[in-house]
């Protein structure tokens, strides 16, 4: 059953929860800060320079980059059940995440084995360079998608074509880790394990506008999406240009996975997990409700995720994905369970 009423109770209990996680973000690691010292930090007294820089230079950032990236990732899978009308979809499966591993691939691995020196021990041009690769190589992708889905109007296929990148982008991935330096391979692994501490200070603002540029683009989708479930023949019967709609479509969701891809690495589960569990709290398939609410849920399950790889006893921080699809699956399992 599906309602177009807003369940009031649980949009305020799901904002409310999301302050309280993003306070704890800020409270709760390795090193548990004094709330009065936290306090302290955003009003004025920093006389304890230690704490000011735990939570402006570490905490603070990466409690952002989590909120946007849970938002950024749950809507992209959002956008991508609604188009495929497929609940197993989400933000990796048309290859835009094993492009941006690719480039980062390239970047990392075979600088490594031409250069005869390992980019991860560069530092900060590491960084940049490797978040610039993920990102060309997850928009390389995602034009190559677009040009494919201007021909290719069977949406099944364009799920084939986008499988077989992936497996393209891996085949050739595995090549340059065969040929690498055992130091680049550590450095590409830990990519791919995902972390929200890569952004920090200097590429916030950056990435945080780049990604509220996607979600306020896909909060004016809302019509088109909902007109997307009933099928081509409705829409086109409507006057929508479905093939028009569909490339919106892929670009926004491939827009918001190659940012925070380039970013953080390839997220995992959250793209997939969040719009069942949407779903299942609002019992609405009404997209004027289920993509803001889907972003609310997506920034809530992100920062818990982020708060529980940086629990203390933890040396330094879990990686992230390992937190997602512990959450995620069983959030999946969960929701089938109970939707019978």
């Amino acid at each position: 059953m599906t309602s177009n009423k807003i369940n009031i109770s649980a949009l305020i209990s799901i904002v409310l929860l999301g302050i309280l996680l993003f306070v704890l973000n800020l409270f709760v690691g390795s090193v548990t800060i004094p709330f009065s010292d936290l306090f302290g930090v955003f009003f004025g007294n920093k006389s304890n320079s230690t704490v000011t820089t735990i939570v402006l230079d570490y905490r603070f950032p990466q409690a952002v980059t989590a909120l946007f990236a849970g938002a950024a990732l749950s809507v992209a899978g959002l956008l991508m059940q609604t188009l495929f009308r497929n609940p197993l979809a989400d933000p990796s499966m048309l290859g835009i995440s094993s492009g941006a591993g690719l480039g980062v691939a390239i970047t990392i691995l075979l600088t490594g084995v031409l250069g005869g020196a390992a980019l991860s021990t560069m530092g900060f041009w590491s960084n940049l360079g490797v978040s610039l690769a993920a990102f060309v190589g997850a928009t390389l992708v995602l034009m190559l998608i677009l040009g494919f889905s201007s021909r290719v109007r069977n949406m099944t296929t364009l799920i084939i074509i986008g499988l077989m990148i992936s497996y393209l982008a891996g085949s050739l991935t595995d090549i340059m880790k065969f040929f690498s330096m055992k130091e680049d391979i550590h450095a590409f692994v830990i990519w791919g394990m995902g972390s929200f501490s890569a952004v920090g200070t200097t590429k916030l603002t950056f990435f945080s506008i780049s990604i509220a540029i996607g979600l306020f683009a896909s909060l004016f989708m809302s019509k088109s999406l909902n007109i997307t479930l009933l099928g081509d023949l409705y829409a086109e019967n409507l006057g929508v240009n479905v093939r028009k709609n569909s490339l919106f479509i892929i670009l926004v969701s491939g827009y918001l996975t190659a940012i925070v891809t380039a970013y953080c690495g390839p997220i995992a589960f959250l793209g997939l997990a969040i719009p069942h569990l949407t779903r299942f709290i609002f019992k609405t398939s009404d997209h004027r409700i289920l993509v803001p609410a889907v972003m609310l849920m997506g920034m809530n399950v992100s920062m818990l995720c982020n708060l529980v790889a940086r629990m203390p006893g933890f040396e330094g921080n879990l990686p992230i994905n390992a937190v997602t699809a512990f959450i995620g699956a069983p959030i999946v399992i969960w929701v089938i369970l109970r939707k019978r």
